[in-house]
Parts: C-alpha cells; sequence; structure tokens
C-alpha cells in the first residue's frame, strides 16, 4: 500500500507532531513519557500521536499495561522522494541575475547611443 502523503505531510504540519517526531528518534516511549514535556492533557497527546500512526509515522503497541510509540522513519521515505523532485533546480542567484542585466542594459545604452 501506497504511503498517502497528504496524511503524511498533515502530521509533519504541527510542530507538537514534529516535536514528538524527534523525541522518538532517541528511542521507544511510552505514551505518559511522550506526554511529560507538553503543557496538555494526555488525551490531547494521544490525539496526536493518532495522527502521526495513521500517516504510518508511528506505530504503537501495548506492553503490558503501558502503550508504546515507536518512530517509523521508513514512513517519510515516499514524502523525501517526492520533495528531492524539486532540488533538481539550482538556486536562483538574484544578485548575479542583477549583475547581468546591468550589464546588458548598459551595453545595449552604448551601443544605442
Amino acid at each position: 500500500m501506497a504511503p498517502d502523503l497528504d496524511l503524511i505531510f498533515a502530521a509533519l504540519a504541527d510542530p507538537t507532531r514534529r516535536a514528538i517526531l524527534v523525541m522518538l528518534l532517541e528511542d521507544d516511549m511510552a505514551v505518559t513519557d511522550v506526554a511529560e514535556p507538553f503543557q496538555m492533557s494526555l488525551a490531547a497527546v494521544s490525539k496526536h500521536l493518532t495522527i502521526l500512526s495513521r500517516a504510518g509515522l508511528i506505530t504503537q503497541e501495548k506492553r503490558g499495561r503501558v502503550k508504546w510509540c515507536k518512530l517509523e522513519p521508513d514512513a517519510m521515505s515516499a514524502a523525501n522522494v517526492w520533495m528531492q523532485g524539486f532540488g533538481q533546480f539550482e538556486e536562483l542567484d538574484l544578485d548575479g541575475l542583477e549583475r547581468f542585466l546591468e550589464h546588458e542594459l548598459r551595453d545595449e545604452d552604448n551601443t544605442s547611443a
């Protein structure tokens, strides 16, 4: 099944969810540990985790009584491939373009005078 880019980018659009992903880079974490640094209820953090799960960016599993979250780094590969398609274009050198146009306009003025 192909990943849904809309779900991935929607999940990544929220700074709380991006912070959670950064936290999970270190290791799997219990939901309560994920919620600890945020000034929101456990229910609110759980909603963020659900969105990340639906996007395939994390998985959640129950170990005993504790629900754990695990980063799924391969899930972002489709988004990464899509974004790399835009990397084929070189950055526009606006200063260089300005110098070129000034030079061309100056030459044009000198030849028409």
